[in-house]
C-alpha cells in the first residue's frame, strides 16, 4: 500500500513539476524581495544600456535586407561552399553571416524564418540552428576582450576560436539525420516575392514592419536578461549557488583549475553575460585558465540564451535539441582551439597553469 502510494505521489510531482518550480519562484520572490528588486534593475540596465544599441539596428538591418535579393544571390554564390561543408542551402551563408555579425539570437531568428517560408527543410533548418546563433563581436572584442580583461587581443583570439568552433560544429552537423530521405529532399527554392516590393513607394511600409519585428525581439531577450538576473539573485541568496560550487569544485580540482571559478562557471552556465564577468575578475597568477573558461561558456551562451532560441523555434517547430547539442560541441572546441593557440603561439605571451 505505501509502495502504490509513493509511486501515486511520484507521478503527481512528475505531472505537476512545472506548476511546482513556479509557485516556489514566485515565493523567492517575496522572500528575497530585496535582492530581486536590485538584480532586475541591473538586468534592466544591462539591457537598456548594452543590448538594445548593440543588438537592435542589427535586428532591423537583418529585417530590411530580407526585403532584398541578398538571400538569393548568397544562395547562388555560396551554394558551392555550404552545401558540401554544411550539407545546407546557399541561402544558409545568410543566418550564418548575420550570426557572427550581429549575435544571439540573430541566426535563430533568421533560421525560424526560413523554415516558416520554405527557403530549407525542418532537417537544414534544424543543422543550420546548431551552428548559425553566436555571440557577436561587439560583445566578445568590446566587454569581454576591452571591458572586462582590458585587452584587445584576448577579444580577437576569443573571436577567431568561436568562429572556428561554429564551423567546426556546422561540419559535424553536416551528418544530422543524413539518412533521412524525406527530410534530406532538396529545399524549397528561394523566391524574390519581398524584393519585389522593396521600393521607394513602400519603404515607409517596409521600414515600418522591420522595427515592429525587430522590437518584438529586442523586447523579448529584455525579458529574459531581467528574468534571469533575478534567477541568479535567487539561486545566489538562498545558498544554493554555494551548494552547487560545492558539487563541481571536486572536478574543477580534478581539471587544475581554481574553485575561485565556480561560482562564475555556474552563474556563465545560467546567464553567459554575468558569467563571464565573474570568470574575468578572479586574479589569480596566469590569466590563460580565465580566457578557457570564457571561451567554454562563449561557446555554450547559458540556459538563458537556450531558452530565448527555444522561444523563436518554437514558432517554426524547428527541434530544440540540435541546438543544444550543437552549443555544447562548440563549448568544447572552443576551448580546445583556445588552448591550441595560447599553447603555441607566443604572441598572445600567456603561460598556461
Amino acid at each position: 500500500m505505501k509502495k502504490r502510494s509513493f509511486k501515486f505521489i511520484l507521478f503527481s510531482v512528475k505531472e505537476n513539476l512545472l506548476s511546482i518550480i513556479f509557485i516556489l519562484f514566485t515565493i523567492c520572490l517575496v522572500i528575497f524581495s530585496n535582492s530581486n528588486l536590485s538584480a532586475a534593475k541591473n538586468g534592466l540596465s544591462l539591457w537598456v544600456n548594452s543590448v538594445v544599441p548593440s543588438l537592435f539596428p542589427f535586428f532591423i538591418a537583418t529585417e530590411l535586407l530580407s526585403y532584398t535579393n541578398i538571400i538569393s544571390v548568397l544562395g547562388s554564390y555560396l551554394n558551392f561552399l555550404m552545401r558540401p561543408l554544411f550539407n545546407v542551402p546557399g541561402e544558409g551563408s545568410f543566418p550564418f553571416i548575420m550570426g557572427i555579425i550581429s549575435g544571439y539570437p540573430t541566426g535563430a531568428k533568421i533560421v525560424s524564418k526560413f523554415k516558416n517560408d520554405g527557403i530549407c527543410t525542418s532537417v537544414e533548418a534544424e543543422r543550420l540552428l546548431a551552428f548559425t546563433n553566436n555571440s557577436g563581436p561587439l560583445f566578445i572584442i568590446g566587454t569581454v576582450g576591452i571591458s572586462l580583461f582590458g585587452n584587445i587581443e584576448i577579444g580577437i583570439l576569443l573571436l577567431v576560436t568561436h568562429i572556428l568552433a561554429c564551423i567546426t560544429v556546422g561540419i559535424i552537423f553536416r551528418f544530422w539525420k543524413y539518412n533521412d530521405v524525406k527530410n534530406n529532399l532538396s529545399s524549397q527554392i528561394f523566391t524574390t516575392q519581398k524584393s519585389s516590393s522593396a521600393d521607394i513607394s513602400s519603404l515607409g511600409k517596409i521600414l515600418g514592419a522591420s522595427i515592429t519585428s525587430a522590437t518584438r525581439t529586442v523586447v523579448l531577450i529584455g525579458g529574459f536578461v531581467v528574468l534571469f538576473s533575478v534567477i541568479i539573485s535567487i539561486i545566489n541568496s538562498s545558498g544554493i549557488l554555494d551548494i552547487l560550487c560545492k558539487v563541481i569544485n571536486p572536478i574543477l580540482s580534478i581539471l587544475n583549475i581554481s574553485p575561485e571559478f565556480s561560482s562564475g562557471l555556474i552563474s556563465g552556465i545560467i546567464e553567459l553575460t554575468n558569467g563571464v564577468s565573474l570568470i574575468a575578475s578572479v586574479s589569480i597568477k596566469s590569466i590563460s585558465v580565465n580566457i578557457l573558461l570564457c571561451a567554454f561558456l562563449l561557446g555554450f551562451g547559458g540556459i538563458s540564451v537556450v531558452l530565448q532560441v527555444f522561444s523563436i523555434v518554437s514558432e517554426a517547430n524547428i527541434s530544440i535539441k540540435p541546438y543544444i547539442i550543437g552549443k555544447l560541441l562548440q563549448a568544447i572546441f572552443a576551448t580546445l582551439y583556445t588552448y591550441l593557440i595560447i599553447n603555441n603561439f607566443e604572441f598572445f605571451n600567456l603561460d598556461l597553469l
